[in-house]
């Protein structure tokens, strides 16, 4: 299984002082979803306003939600 950014990190943490509360890890994985989802909005608006490549953006967007998809176990699209 990949691993992201915030597992990578709470593995770094953890491992010494064994003491992250739950609460901040919930927290860090939201934020790490809130960045995918702009990043889904920011290509959206890019094929409604027909700034780039139709093509290129939605192979752009199969492979970031792929990755995405893969990493955190979701069936999200």
């Amino acid at each position: 299984m990949k691993q992201t950014a915030v597992d990578w990190l709470i593995g770094q943490l953890y491992a010494p002082c064994r003491g992250i509360p739950s609460h901040i890890i919930e927290q860090a994985k939201e934020m790490e979803k809130a960045n995918h989802e702009k990043f889904n909005k920011f290509l959206n608006d890019e094929k409604q306003l027909g700034i780039s490549d139709l093509k290129t953006i939605e192979r752009i967007q199969w492979y970031y939600n792929t990755y995405f998809n893969e990493t955190f176990n979701t069936n999200e699209k």
